[in-house]
């Protein structure tokens, strides 16, 4: 057995022709063919990598879905975000946990399934949902959960324990066959404009490098992940760095932003438009490789992401001579993550890439002089890049016909929460949050979390508040809360926990702060704060901003928008009779080591 396994390792790594560069890919195939990564190999592959074992074992224990130990036959991650909770996730969990044996983060004794959670997997809108080795469930239910457990002991294959048909559009093809649904609730005039492969690079050959730089300058695009930086700017950047041989594009697939799943949705029905829009950001900056860099979580996308740029090279719009312009030379691969928010930040996108821990770099260099592998570097968001498209093949002033002076074109919405129609709704910049829960179909609405965690959540008044940068800009997810919901205890925590996980640990500030915070909010809800207790988690929060990357600048978020918008519900919670209550109980704290030495409690 020893020696299968060896063999086994060794030949995936010579696939790789032993490239330290894809250790990412290597340990997901090590992980795939063996059920985990074996320990006792470590110093084997570290070798043949010429890695340090210290190298590759910070590689490997940096990565949610990196286990040095079987995980189970059958593989469960249950997602834990904020809408899958507020689904009834909780239920779901408890009926894993009694049906299968074990709890939470443990593997049940036979080694048949082993039962784990995990950050928001880009359901959100179609909670509580699942990862069952590599397969996506939706919609659970306790009843659901106990028919997937008797099909594992039954030894049935995941993909025969499906009990509903496969979701709409691309979901329910050959290459994908997941009970994924789109729910696509609003088609827009940008992305659903009429499109085939190729209209954008048939046109772009025609044209100047710079010329196609300009264009996309003209358009006011604005980058759609989060961050709004302007494409064209980034893109010109890129053609001054000195470096001018090898250059890089990478499409950021990574989004790993609670409640945010547009993205996913532009990759199943139109991942040529995706690839075809890297393909004119590499003619346009002198870029021949190009790479999607896409979350684990959407491993089930493999085949039909790979069929669509196979289809796209026998079409002559990707590999040699592009389109039929000599020495117009791009392609693309896939690489895969595993499993960290923090891997969404550009820098630490490209540290993943290259087969190393996901923790932001010190900037300057940024990526479009020094990226990946030390050369210039574009990386651009999944919705950026099919609009790139659009505005080659219509040009930037009917772009700039959409939205506001300063947000030009459409965004695209990912709105989950309590409403009615939870799914992707392609807006014009410029419409308020008020028109967003009308459309969406929401009631009786407590708060609005905008842009994610990361973001700023709102309160009723603050409802004609208009989407765009000149207000309230953002990546692209809205999650709606019902005037029942507990804010605090729901929401807030929920999200610190998230940001806790999924911090790098590089930064001492983001490492300690979030934890204070939510311990000093947890004391307010024990009903031992006190006044200056909201204050002091306005104040801690500013430490934040010393942080290296945007993961931890908005860490405190969560907390200080809603005392911003929210204090009175902390207030409410606070004694007015106290100025100073540590919350700290003597008899509790010492009545473990009490029983454990037979001793009296006090």
């Amino acid at each position: 057995m020893g020696q299968r396994r060896r063999f086994n390792i060794l030949s995936i790594i010579e696939n790789y022709k032993k490239d330290s560069f894809r250790l990412i890919d290597i340990l997901l195939d090590i992980q795939e063919e063996l059920g985990c990564i074996p320990e006792e190999f470590n110093q084997m592959i570290a070798d043949e990598l010429s890695l340090s074992r210290v190298e590759l074992e910070e590689t490997i224990s940096f990565y949610h879905f990196f286990s040095q130990k079987p995980l189970g036959k059958y593989t469960v991650y249950l997602n834990n975000s904020v809408t899958a909770e507020m689904m009834l996730r909780d239920e779901v969990r408890k009926t894993f946990e009694e049906q299968s044996g074990i709890s939470l983060g443990n593997v049940s004794a036979d080694g048949m399934i082993g039962l784990f959670e995990t950050s928001c997997i880009g359901m959100s809108d179609q909670e509580p949902a699942a990862i069952i080795n590599e397969t996506i469930f939706t919609n659970l239910t306790p009843f659901r959960v106990k028919e997937i457990l008797n099909d594992m002991r039954d030894g049935k294959p995941v993909t025969e324990m499906y009990k509903q048909n496969y979701g709409d559009g691309n979901n329910s093809s050959d290459f994908v066959k997941a009970v994924v649904e789109n729910n696509i609730r609003r088609k827009g005039p940008v992305l659903w404009d009429p499109y085939e492969p190729g209209e954008g690079l048939t046109k772009v050959i025609s044209m100047e490098p710079g010329e196609v730089i300009e264009e996309i300058k003209n358009s006011n695009l604005r980058g759609r992940g989060g961050a709004g930086f302007p494409t064209g700017l980034k893109w010109e950047f890129c053609t001054k760095a000195k470096e001018k041989e090898e250059r890089y594009i990478f499409c950021n697939a990574d989004e790993g932003e609670p409640g945010t799943f547009k993205d996913r949705v532009i990759l199943t029905e139109m991942p040529e438009m995706v690839f075809e829009g890297m393909a004119l950001a590499g003619y346009a900056v002198g870029a021949k490789t190009g790479i999607l860099y896409i979350r684990y979580e959407y491993k089930y996308l493999e085949k039909h992401l790979e069929n669509a740029l196979e289809k796209l090279r026998k079409a002559k719009l990707l590999g040699k001579n592009i389109a039929g312009r000599q020495g117009f030379d791009f392609d693309i691969r896939i690489q895969y993550g595993a499993g960290a928010y923090v891997c969404g930040e550009e820098s630490a996108l490209i540290e993943s890439a290259e087969g190393k821990r996901g923790e932001p770099r010190d900037r300057p260099p940024f990526p479009v002089e020094k990226g990946y592998m030390g050369k210039p570097t574009i990386i651009n968001n999944v919705e950026t890049l099919a609009k790139v498209v659009k505005i080659i093949k219509k040009g930037s002033a009917w772009f700039t016909g959409f939205g506001t002076k300063e947000s030009s074109g459409t965004k695209l919405l990912s709105i989950s929460g309590d409403c009615r129609y939870p799914g992707v709704y392609e807006i014009e910049w410029g419409h308020s949050i008020y028109d967003i829960l009308q459309m969406s179909g929401a009631t009786d609405t407590q708060a609005v979390q905008v842009g994610g965690p990361s973001g700023v959540l709102i309160s009723p008044d603050q409802l004609p508040r208009k989407l765009g940068y000149e207000d309230l800009g953002t990546g692209g997810s809205l999650i709606i809360f019902h005037e029942s919901r507990d804010l605090i205890r729901e929401v807030v925590m929920n999200f610190m926990d998230f940001f806790i996980e999924e911090s790098c640990g590089s930064c001492s500030t983001c490492r300690n702060t979030p934890v204070l915070l939510k311990q000093k909010v947890q004391k307010i809800l024990d009903g031992h704060g006190v006044v200056q207790d909201i204050d002091d988690l306005l104040e801690w929060s500013k430490n934040l901003k010393f942080s290296r990357c945007g993961l931890g600048h908005t860490a405190a978020n969560p907390i200080v928008t809603s005392i911003r918008n929210f204090r009175h519900l902390y207030e409410k919670l606070v004694q007015r009779d106290r100025e100073f209550d540590t919350g700290f109980n003597l008899a509790e704290s010492v009545r473990e080591s009490c029983e454990a030495a037979n001793r009296p409690t006090i």
